[in-house]
């Protein structure tokens, strides 16, 4: 129920200005320099990617006897393949547009940041460090095969639709639109190969 303007004005004047300005509610202006942020409970129950997450990690641990073999023993530690990957599958269901645009938004998007297993106060992946990490799981075919294994198991779990959308695409060089490929179990299995 909303009360009149006029009727509050008269409930103000009954009321100390503390109490008002209670109410009303202002800003905090000290920005807090220490917080705990339990990204898990941000991500809604039903939220999509959790069972994209769980198919992911279930494809990963597949894999981890190959990531074991293409890593040396000693040297600098570099971006976990695990997370490399799953990256890249951000990228293909958000449509980020460069490695260099997730990069960004990894340090604000808490969701990329939970898919990923990165803490909040973690810093984001280099655009050039990510770049150069992912070519090596291209030039040992395991970003082939860790795609292959989430859409095999996505089919499994029937997560998968023979829907799809399509759209036009200008290219503003000739001048000419073109359907869009449609989305589903054949764009999938593209994606794979």
């Amino acid at each position: 129920m909303t009360i009149p303007v006029e009727w509050a004005d008269r409930i103000a004047l009954k009321h100390s200005r503390a109490e008002v300005v209670r109410v009303r509610g202002r800003p905090d202006l000290q920005v807090s320099m220490l917080a705990f942020v339990d990204v898990e409970s941000r991500i809604p129950i039903d939220h999509p990617l959790r069972t994209i997450k769980c198919v992911a990690d279930e494809a990963l641990a597949e894999l981890s006897p190959v990531f074991d073999q293409m890593y040396a023993q000693i040297g600098r530690p570099s971006i976990p393949p695990e997370r490399l990957l799953k990256a890249s599958l951000l990228i293909s269901l958000y449509s980020v547009r460069s490695e260099l645009a997730l990069c960004e938004q990894l340090d604000y998007n808490l969701l990329f940041r939970w898919f990923l297993g990165m803490s909040v106060v973690e810093p984001s992946f280099d655009a050039s460090t990510f770049s150069k990490n992912r070519q090596r799981l291209l030039q040992h075919d395991v970003a082939r095969q860790f795609f292959a294994a989430v859409v095999r198991r996505a089919d499994e779990r029937r997560l998968l639709s023979d829907e799809h959308y399509g759209g036009r695409h200008t290219d503003r060089s000739r001048g000419q639109s073109e359907e869009l490929p449609t989305q589903g179990r054949a764009a999938l299995g593209r994606a794979t190969r």
